[in-house]
Order: structure tokens, then C-alpha cells, then sequence
């Protein structure tokens, strides 16, 4: 069958080493930092068996910025915010059903680091109503992303160090550690929920230190040694 109109490319992230990861679906962690969850007004658990269910949105696959290009202030908003997350690529589909915590790190391929960008102001309007905030985290250029690294070259996350310099001031800083749900528990409850499939990014939630970007600004991004993501906003 003819398609009625040009076919767009599908999304790509460049890969260290060479060759691409072609972007299906992005999926989010929401308050995935207990001191996020506290400057944000929520309760964050004291221990593991408080954790209850973890928070999930999604942003389009086309919402990725790679190359370091600059990332042009969104409309609609007048207090943008940058949040600083560790990013999972995903290389194989997930079994049917729910995926076992065990296995979860075989789907694993590379990791990266991100932003998770948010219109902060619509994200309070629509909280304030009791509605959903979609439009604050899936606007298009939300997601930017270093290259990817392959995790057999990364080695244990959870000592990892997690950074955002705004004009080289620091913004954001903890450790991959510090999270309340890792790899293994966000994939396994993600498959409670959609079928994961080989070109998933999974951006992982981000820690306390959220706040406003303004045109000129530019942003480093780091996971520790591992991966870098900057640019400027537009």
C-alpha cells in the first residue's frame, strides 16, 4: 500500500564506538530521588517497603536532541525547567508478561545521560485542576541526550555520579545510588503495564535541584566519566 504522505525518519542517538539506536518510545520516572520528591511537595518513602508504585509518563520519540545542538525554548511556557537523569537504552524486546527483576538487566544495551526538560508552570496549572500535565514533559525538543554507551563499558551504576552545571555553575549532583526504585525494579514494573521492546529509552527520574533556564543558558550534563550531554538553549 502507497503511504499519503512522506514518511518521517525515525529518531536515532548516535552510539560510542559507532552506529545508531533508533528511538521507538520514551518512558519517564517521575519522583525516582527522594530529594526531588521532597522540593516538589510530595512524601518520599523511608525505606524500601514504603516505596508503593513508582510514578511514569512518556515523551514522543522525536523529543530527542542529540549532537550537543541547541535546544530551542519551548512555547506556551515562561519558567522551563532542566532535570538531570541517567538514561537506559534498551536493545532487546522484553518475554511476554511481567518481566522478572532478575532478568531485567539482559534487555539492557547502553546507557546515557539526559534532560528531562519541563514546562513547570503548565505542570502546576494542571496539578492545581487535578488534571494530567502531559503538556509539560511531551513538547517536542524535551529529551536531550548524549551518545549512548554500551553498559559492558560502564560497569556498576550505582556509584555513578549524576551532575547538571547551568553556565558552569552546579545545579544538580548525587549518585545513580541514591535512587528509590534502579534498572531492575523501573523495567520490571514498566512490563507490568506495556510491552518493552528493543529501542526503548528509559530516562530514570532526577534528583533535587530543579530549576529555571532562560535563553542563553547553556547546560553539561554528566554521568560521571561516562557520558556528556551539552548544548544551549535556544
Amino acid at each position: 500500500m502507497t503511504d499519503l504522505i512522506p514518511a518521517l525518519p525515525q529518531p536515532r542517538v548516535p552510539v560510542t564506538g559507532g552506529g545508531t539506536f533508533p528511538v521507538r518510545r520514551i518512558y519517564c520516572v517521575g519522583r525516582n530521588f527522594a530529594d526531588h520528591a521532597r522540593e516538589m511537595g510530595a512524601a518520599a518513602p523511608a525505606s524500601a517497603a514504603e516505596r508503593g508504585q513508582p510514578m511514569f509518563f512518556m515523551k514522543p520519540a522525536d523529543a530527542v536532541v542529540i549532537g550537543d545542538a541547541p535546544v530551542p525554548y519551548p512555547p506556551g511556557t515562561s519558567d522551563l525547567h532542566h532535570e538531570v537523569e541517567l538514561v537506559v537504552a534498551l536493545g532487546k524486546d522484553a518475554p511476554d508478561g511481567v518481566l522478572p527483576i532478575d532478568d531485567a538487566m539482559s534487555l539492557v544495551l547502553a546507557y546515557g545521560v539526559g534532560l528531562d526538560l519541563t514546562r513547570r508552570d503548565l505542570q502546576a496549572a494542571a496539578k492545581a485542576k487535578g488534571g494530567p500535565w502531559d503538556i509539560a514533559k511531551g513538547f517536542d525538543h524535551s529529551a536531550p541526550i548524549s551518545t549512548l554507551v554500551l553498559a559492558d563499558q560502564v560497569g556498576e551504576l550505582s556509584s555513578l555520579p549524576l551532575s547538571l552545571e547551568i553556565n558552569g555553575e552546579l545545579r544538580q549532583k548525587s549518585t545513580l545510588g541514591q535512587m528509590i526504585w534502579n534498572v531492575p525494579d523501573i523495567l520490571h514494573e514498566l512490563s507490568k503495564l506495556y510491552a518493552l521492546r528493543a529501542g526503548d529509552l528509559v530516562y530514570m527520574g532526577t534528583p533535587a535541584g530543579v530549576a529555571a533556564l532562560q535563553r542563553g543558558d547553556h547546560f553539561s550534563a554528566r554521568l560521571g566519566d561516562v557520558a556528556r550531554c551539552e548544548g544551549v538553549i535556544a
